[in-house]
């Protein structure tokens, strides 16, 4: 898909170089201020610079985070980061709140603005407004059908679009909830939400002292727990419907997570695999019952009261830190000598299954059982591994 960008989150400086290394065009990511993901490791200043400066070296562009809804407080040393963000070159801040918006091209004129889905840009005349005031693109509400994208597009045509692909979904409006500062004081609108739609909750009545458990229906009690998003076979809808950047959700997952679903996204937009290989790709890594959300319109059926989350069917066991022979590969997971591994990789040798024959730990001792966390190994493969690859725990047929 030419001219499609595929936006990938970064939690950490390991998780930018897995992204960009499986395909990823642009990251998105936090500071240690004024993002909304507060409780991923992000990114100081030195490390903000050393990862645009790491994702420009490889042709990849960096957007940064600074989308909380500001208070008073906060405006003396969000002027400092605007200020910063535009001397390190980073491609674009994402905001939220009005007042950093007008900050921003005051302080640092120059420095591209993308408004945060957080802003809940729902309609055609709310994206006019943005794009008035200066705004390079516009992040859309999740809760936008197809139609309604399409619509926006075409009232403001030279308004870059943004939109969810994939991911973790919000049971509130756009992601502005007051759950978590109700249940635990921690302010989701200020980046420090506990999840609390993703807990198992009972609901109890009480008569004369004594509680009995209310079951919502047969699975029980999931109540608040949202579905995946996963828009994966609806690609082409979505580019026709007029956006420019296909973003995926995750600055809390894991690198594994974030290598297979931007490499099943990358490989179905560059023809490599078909919708259904990609499908089967995204199934293999922990996650939710997926929905397509409200793409096609209204849709009940985007909470999942079965399960917090499915096991995904192939185990993360190995990262490769080295090339060679016997590559040298980083324990992860629990595997052994015997059992089939599957490759993740950028490269041609995504997909290659082979058999785990022989082990050597970096002393050169045989090693039947790989049961030490984060031990370091050789092993014998059949075929081509590049530092950055992932090894996977293959089905038995």
């Amino acid at each position: 898909m030419q001219g499609i960008e595929l936006l990938a989150p970064a939690g950490n400086f390991e998780k930018l170089k897995t992204a960009l290394y499986f395909g990823a065009d642009a990251v998105y990511l936090g500071g240690k201020q004024f993002s909304l993901r507060s409780f991923a490791d992000n990114f100081s200043n030195e490390e903000l610079k050393e990862a645009v400066s790491y994702a420009h070296t490889h042709g990849k562009k960096v957007y940064v985070a600074a989308n909380i809804f500001m208070r008073e407080a906060d405006f003396p040393a969000l002027a400092e980061y605007f200020v910063f963000l535009k001397e390190i070159g980073a491609d674009a801040a994402l905001v939220t709140d009005p007042g950093a918006f007008f900050l921003a091209r005051k302080v640092a004129p120059g420095l591209p603005l993308h408004i945060s889905t957080q802003a809940n840009t729902t309609n055609r005349y709310a994206a006019k407004f943005w794009l008035q005031q200066g705004a390079e693109r516009v992040v859309v509400a999740r809760e936008l059908s197809l139609e309604e994208i399409s619509a926006i597009h075409t009232f403001c045509p030279e308004l870059q679009l943004e939109a969810f692909v994939h991911g973790a979904m919000c049971i509130s409006y756009s992601g502005r909830c007051l759950l978590s500062n109700y249940l635990d004081g921690r302010d989701s609108n200020r980046g420090a939400c506990v999840q609390a739609c993703r807990w198992k909750y009972r609901i109890r009545a009480r008569e004369e002292g004594d509680e009995y458990p209310i079951e919502e229906d047969v699975h029980g009690t999931y109540i608040l727990n949202s579905k995946d998003l996963n828009m994966l076979p609806h690609l082409d809808a979505l580019r026709s419907a007029g956006v420019c950047s296909f973003k995926i959700e995750g600055r809390m997952k894991s690198a594994c997570y974030l290598a297979t679903v931007i490499n099943a996204y990358r490989r179905v937009m560059d023809g490599k695999l078909t919708v259904e290989e990609g499908e089967r790709e995204l199934r293999k890594v922990a996650h939710r019952a997926f929905t397509t959300a409200y793409a096609f319109g209204q849709n009940p059926d985007t909470v999942n009261f079965a399960d917090s989350q499915e096991i995904g069917t192939h185990p993360y066991v190995a990262d490769v830190l080295l090339s060679g022979e016997k590559p040298l590969v980083q324990m992860r997971g629990r595997f052994r000598v015997g059992d089939t591994l599957e490759i993740l990789s950028p490269g041609e040798s995504f997909g290659k299954t082979f058999p785990v024959t022989r082990m050597w730990d970096e002393n050169g001792l045989r090693v039947e059982d790989a049961k030490l966390v984060m031990q370091k190994l050789r092993l014998d493969c059949p075929y081509s591994l590049s530092a950055g690859d992932i090894l996977r725990l293959a089905l038995k047929e």
